[in-house]
Parts: C-alpha cells; sequence; structure tokens
C-alpha cells in the first residue's frame, strides 16, 4: 500500500520458505517479521489493494493452487483465500484496487496462457478472464488502477513480447509492443500499483 511493501516466501536452499517480511517504504531498514504463509512456496505471483495483499500460485511440497491473503496495515499469519484454478508455478499477479488478476506460469505439464482474477475485498476461488496472446512463464507484470501488462518470459524459448489488459473487463490480452530484448525473470514495476496514484 502506500505505506508498507511486502515480502513472502522464496527458496532458502534446499526448501521453500514461508516467512513474510515488511518495510516501512518511507524509511530504510531490514525487514521485519509480519507472520507466515499458510504454505512454504515460491514462485507465486502478488497482488494488492490499499488495504489487502495476496499471493497466488507457486511451489513447494504443496500448495500450488492456493491463494493466501493479509490485511497489509496489521501483522500476523496470512489467510485463505481461495484456489487457482490448477496448480501453477512462475505465476505473475498484478492488479487495481478492486481486482487481483494472475496470468501465465507452468503446470506439470505445461506452459499455459491462463489468466484468472479474483475481488480482493471478498474470499473465494478464482473466474476466468481470458488468455494471454501466447503461452509463458516467468515474465514481469506491472499496472495502474485500470490497465496491467505482461512481460517477457519464456515459452521454451525467451520472447520480447508485452501484452495488456483492461483490468475491470474481462476478454484476451491483446499486444501492446514489445521489449528491446528477449528475456525472462525479469521484473515488472510502476508507480501506482493497486490503484493508488
Amino acid at each position: 500500500n502506500t505505506t508498507r511493501g511486502i515480502f513472502a516466501g522464496g527458496h532458502t536452499n534446499p526448501t521453500q520458505d514461508n516467512v513474510i517480511q515488511y518495510v516501512t517504504i518511507a524509511t530504510a531498514g531490514n525487514g521485519t517479521d509480519f507472520g507466515d504463509l499458510t504454505v512454504a512456496r515460491q514462485g507465486m505471483g502478488g497482488i494488492s489493494s490499499n488495504t489487502r495483499g495476496g499471493f497466488g500460485g507457486g511451489i513447494g511440497n504443496s500448495g500450488g493452487t492456493v491463494i493466501d491473503y493479509i490485511t497489509t496495515a496489521s501483522t500476523g499469519d496470512a489467510t485463505d483465500f481461495g484456489d487457482l484454478s490448477a496448480a501453477r508455478n512462475e505465476v505473475s499477479g498484478l492488479s487495481s484496487s478492486t481486482r487481483g488478476v494472475f496470468g501465465a506460469g507452468y503446470t506439470d505439464s505445461a506452459v499455459v496462457n491462463i489468466i484468472e482474477y479474483v475481488t480482493i475485498a471478498s474470499t473465494g476461488d478464482v473466474t476466468d478472464f481470458g488468455n494471454l496472446t501466447a503461452a509463458r512463464q516467468n515474465l514481469a507484470p506491472a499496472s495502474n488502477s485500470t490497465r496491467g501488462l505482461f512481460a517477457g518470459g519464456t515459452t521454451g524459448s525467451d520472447v520480447n513480447t508485452i501484452d495488456h489488459i483492461t483490468i475491470a473487463s474481462t476478454g484476451n490480452a491483446a499486444d501492446f509492443g514489445d521489449l528491446t530484448a528477449s528475456k525472462r525473470g525479469l521484473i515488472g514495476n510502476s508507480d501506482s500499483h493497486g490503484g493508488l496514484q
């Protein structure tokens, strides 16, 4: 939100981690313990509103379909929100102030083009949103209050594709343009994430 940044999960060799930490964005300093995810995992997609944060998918001993949520202004363990339609790793998450969107990733057998959404203020399983222009994983999301972007990633080969969606509607992603080079594992950011401008 406008005050706190939240970091969750990840990989600490040889296992996945369940730790949630936070920082106060306006100051400098180390992360502080916030609580724990319901399931230790890495490769999740993150969503947020001005009151809630959410973490969906990822890989671990279990929990690839799990969506957790937290109340950003407080501390404590995450609570189960609902589930993705299938277990996916390297999911990308983006959001407006009301809707969280999870896109891309890979299942046990394939890279996918799936886009799904939740209403952040409620709880429940995802609803189908549409599809990316191509199946891929390990890409960068970014958003403002109206539009979401999914950039780069890999289909088996790295791509330079940037797709866009209108967050408040549903439908397939459309071409936005291209990165200057094909790449995966990049990070997306914006100055109005979660609809906070």
